[in-house]
């Protein structure tokens, strides 16, 4: 067992990599009473085509990362959800597009939820009867999301980004698409990448680290897992350009929706420095859009934004991208506001004030965070993925400079590479 000590965040983490490959990390907090699990597989929607070493490359049908999320919690024993209930927790997944979580949280019978949770991770049920019903299921919910507005206009501007990374294809795949899954393929998919060495076990909160290892040790030791080399994702060259500028979908909404984004051109980075582009884009949004910002303010003022206006930097070693936007009356007037302000900015650079302001709230943002067991195992899990370190955010904070985000901002924010998604008012 591996000791990692934080000082500058007075934190202190136990991993361990155990024989079968998979690795568990502890982190305790005295005086908490909730603890909170996940155990996740680098595994998400864009890894649709893939190979273990040795083996051809192939394509799986989309959405089936999501759809062997939603499979996993059938048993023959009967409900999980009902397991984790009778035991005291709350247990949850997600499926990204870069990895799989099924997570609990409780602050009782912490031994008997972490076993629950290792043994239906890894005891996968599927029948061809059940997956032929879920197909119906995972239609349903495919076919809610295209009448939800939020949805809609995000998933619409990243499709209007990328040309053909699969990113831009819905986390649930399609309804032709699932309909394409069948038993075979999710044991394959299952086989492939929720092998131990492609999974991560994380627990926080009011627990004992040797306790925790003492059990999961023990828990491995009981089954039995062929070694696997290493997976492989394929991806097909994505141009640099955005796809469409510009895509309006048309929903029965009260208020149009507009988000716009600027496509990324520097991707592939090694974990440090996407980590450093990560940190520098979150302080130039927050700087330029943020509640705080003088922009935000003159916007609010002329009621062409509300309180859902927003921004986020999302990134990966394969992708990045910004998104800008919430509800607005005027989607037309928003758009030209914000970008004869960027176009000022990218000429002017940010303020010395407000970049400064952004920072303390980044690092109280920061140092929040780690008051909430939820929160940091979802961080920590993200950027694990990524090879790096979620601990290793405060200092880039701490030392990010104004010049640095200044050379963000000039090298992000260009023009040619931003797309639009609205959604309109169907009928007008």
């Amino acid at each position: 067992m591996e000791t990692l000590e934080y000082n500058n965040v007075q934190e202190t983490l136990y991993r361990e990599v155990l024989d079968n490959g998979l690795e568990v990390i502890v982190l305790p907090k005295p005086g908490f009473q909730k603890t909170y699990a996940t155990f996740a597989t680098k595994y998400g929607s864009v890894d649709n085509r893939f190979a273990v070493e040795g083996e051809e490359p192939s394509k799986v049908p989309d959405g089936i990362a999501h759809f062997l999320e939603h499979k996993m919690f059938e048993e023959p024993t009967g409900d999980i959800f009902a397991t984790f209930a009778s035991q005291g927790a709350s247990a949850n997944a997600f499926t990204s597009f870069d990895r799989t979580v099924y997570l609990f949280s409780a602050t009782e019978q912490i031994t008997a939820n972490l076993e629950t949770l290792i043994n239906f991770v890894q005891n996968p049920y599927f029948t061809d009867e059940n997956v032929n019903k879920e197909k119906g299921i995972i239609e349903q919910e495919i076919n809610m999301y295209k009448d939800n507005p939020d949805w809609q206009v995000y998933f619409g501007l990243i499709d209007a980004m990328y040309h053909n990374h699969p990113i831009h294809i819905d986390i649930a795949g399609t309804v032709e698409s699932i309909y394409q899954i069948d038993k075979e393929t999710l044991y394959r998919c299952y086989e492939n990448f929720y092998h131990p060495s492609n999974m991560l076990l994380f627990v926080v909160g009011g627990v004992d680290a040797a306790e925790v290892f003492e059990l999961v040790r023990a828990n491995q030791a009981s089954k039995n897992f062929k070694p696997q080399g290493e997976i492989h994702r394929y991806f097909e060259d994505e141009p640099a350009s955005v796809k469409i500028p510009r895509k309006v979908t048309k929903l029965p909404v009260s208020l149009p929706k507009v988000m716009f984004g600027f496509k990324e051109k520097r991707v592939g980075l090694p974990p440090a420095e996407l980590l450093e582009q990560e940190v520098l884009s979150k302080l130039m949004l927050d700087a330029l859009f943020g509640a705080s910002s003088s922009l935000y303010q003159d916007l609010y003022e002329e009621n062409l934004i509300s309180d859902s206006f927003g921004s986020e930097f999302n990134s990966s070693d394969n992708y990045a991208f910004s998104v800008i936007g919430g509800d607005s009356p005027d989607p037309e007037a928003l758009l030209g506001k914000v970008r004869a302000a960027v176009e000022e900015a990218v000429k002017t650079g940010i303020s010395e004030e407000a970049f400064e302001r952004s920072k303390r709230k980044k690092i109280g943002s920061y140092l929040r965070m780690l008051n909430s067991p939820e929160a940091i195992a979802s961080e920590f899990t993200r950027y694990r993925f990524r090879d790096s370190d979620m601990f290793d955010l405060l200092p880039l904070y701490e030392n990010s400079t104004l010049e640095q985000v200044n050379a963000r901002l000039r090298e992000h924010f260009d023009f040619g590479q931003v797309a639009v998604s609205i959604v309109e008012k169907a009928g007008e």
